[in-house]
């Protein structure tokens, strides 16, 4: 008996260091956190080091079985040399900052032009993360200012990695958009099929009448 293909769908973590992107992808993979509060700069960065991804089912009600698989840049934000590979192919993608950091914030636009370009076709969510922080650097009124110039987003969500407050509910929106994506664009397709298929048999009826009328 054949196997039956289940639809895979890449989506990739994108922003600063240090906003929580491989706190997010433990919290996919392994539903674990890991605090790096008290480590030094470099072993912070020994624990993220490493291109990583790894693949989750979802059912989803009304849909068959999908498949999600989640990218981590690993700290290597900045390397050059990963960023085609990385966004290549991607059909989401996660702009990840801090709540608790201004900074990281002010920095998102830099991602968010980088997915613009090289991954042109990916659905785009903006997520905030450590919102167990009792003060944020970053006001509901910035994040909304911002989302008005890049009217580009698919949806917004505030999580906390540290608290698992958000995550699973934001992984299983995500996954039933791009599952509604991928039956809308499957149903756009067989519609298409039908009338071509409509089209060539009209035509070739009306060939058939005109041949026999000929005769």
């Amino acid at each position: 008996m054949a196997s039956i293909s289940v639809p895979e769908f890449k989506v990739i973590l994108c922003g600063e260091y240090g906003v929580g992107k491989t706190s997010l992808f433990r919290r996919f993979t392994l539903d674990t956190f890991i605090d790096t509060s008290g480590y030094s700069n470099s072993q912070a960065r020994q624990s993220t080091l490493g291109l990583d991804h790894a693949s989750r089912k979802y059912e989803l009600d009304g849909f068959k079985t999908i498949k999600i698989q989640l990218w981590d840049t690993g700290g290597l934000e900045r390397v050059a040399s990963m960023t085609n590979s990385y966004y290549k192919f991607a059909d989401a993608a996660l702009l990840v900052f801090s709540l608790n950091s201004l900074e990281s914030f002010h920095f998102i636009s830099q991602h968010l032009l980088e997915i613009l370009s090289l991954a042109e076709n990916a659905k785009i969510f903006l997520v905030g993360n450590k919102s167990d922080k009792s003060l944020h650097e970053v006001s509901d009124s910035d994040i909304e200012m911002f989302m008005e110039q890049f009217p580009k987003f698919e949806g917004l969500y505030k999580v906390s990695c540290k608290n698992n407050t958000g995550v699973k509910e934001m992984f299983n929106e995500i996954a039933e958009k791009l599952a509604n994506t991928s039956y809308k664009s499957n149903l756009d397709a067989l519609k298409l099929h039908n009338q071509e298929s409509s089209y060539v048999n009209e035509s070739s009826s009306s060939n058939i009448s005109d041949f026999c009328c000929a005769k």
